[in-house]
């Protein structure tokens, strides 16, 4: 027994406590504030503001699509001076799957239709599931998705780019397919930026559900398809001759550069470290 102590006019005394019981009562606070993390009440944020981002993103890219007619000799040029670039480096696949998918009908419809789809069905369904189920990883995420696509714009706006399948030898395997809803044929076409090669929205969209995923679950088969997506995505958008490898490894770059910057700003990221499951609309 340790000596008697005077707090403020009461006496306590100070017996010894075993190190093991000291363990079980840490263990025990430590589990309750776990506990009262996890029914911490994050609000989302109003679906009608996201939704005027989307619709400002969209008035946006209209703008630069509506000038394709203008930069189309310049949009050559640069896909031109990519694709010499590649083969000094030996980077080159392109032409090669492409000359190789347009042989496989079957397959290359399978992958049209994933490049025409998934693209927006996988990205805006995950952003929907987690404004829904996960608000304290909403805005982070979504922040950084946005970012995504402010940056792709700047360099489409800079720099525009045609896809590989507008220069001489390549083949449009999304166009020869008719897959149903198709940008590159009927009116849709002319709704689409077909001059934004660089960088792969497609490639930093899919890079953001791995992120989103990864970050959603631990499971094992959850993380092994958050792999698996970009790296299907980058199989698709090569051989259709949509993309070039460094619109890929600058589609990369973009996405790593809007996470990061979202991390780097307090505001953006003050949700980022609560693990709550409990949310409401607010």
């Amino acid at each position: 027994m340790r000596a008697d102590t005077d707090t403020g006019g009461e006496w306590a005394v100070a017996l010894p406590v075993p190190d093991a019981l000291i363990g079980s009562a840490r263990g025990s606070v430590r589990g309750s504030a776990r506990a009262k993390a996890r029914t911490a009440v994050v609000t989302r944020p109003r679906w009608w503001l996201d939704a005027l981002a989307i619709v400002w993103l969209g008035w946006v890219y209209d703008i630069i699509a509506n000038l394709a007619p203008l930069r189309y000799h310049l949009a050559i040029d640069h896909a031109q001076g990519l694709l010499r670039l590649e083969r000094a480096l030996h980077l080159d696949p392109e032409f090669a799957l492409n000359r190789w998918l347009t042989f496989h009908r079957t397959l290359g419809m399978a992958l049209s239709y994933y490049y025409d789809n998934a693209h927006f069905i996988v990205t805006l369904g995950l952003l929907a599931w987690v404004w829904w189920r996960r608000a304290d990883l909403y805005r982070p995420l979504r922040n950084s998705l946005v970012l995504m696509n402010v940056l792709g714009l700047a360099v489409f706006w800079l720099y525009p780019v045609a896809p590989p399948r507008m220069l001489a030898g390549f083949s449009d395997v999304v166009a020869s397919s008719h897959t149903l809803g198709s940008w590159h044929t009927g009116s849709l076409a002319s709704a689409a930026n077909q001059l934004a090669a660089m960088p792969s929205l497609h490639m930093a969209w899919a890079a953001w559900c791995t992120l989103a995923l990864w970050r959603i679950s631990e499971r094992r088969w959850v993380r092994g398809l958050a792999i698996l997506y970009p790296c299907l995505t980058v199989v698709a958008v090569l051989a259709t001759g949509n993309h070039f490898v460094l619109d890929i490894v600058a589609g990369l770059a973009t996405a790593v550069l809007a996470v990061a910057l979202v991390r780097a700003l307090p505001v953006a990221g003050s949700d980022h470290h609560k693990p709550v499951t409990k949310s409401k609309t607010g």
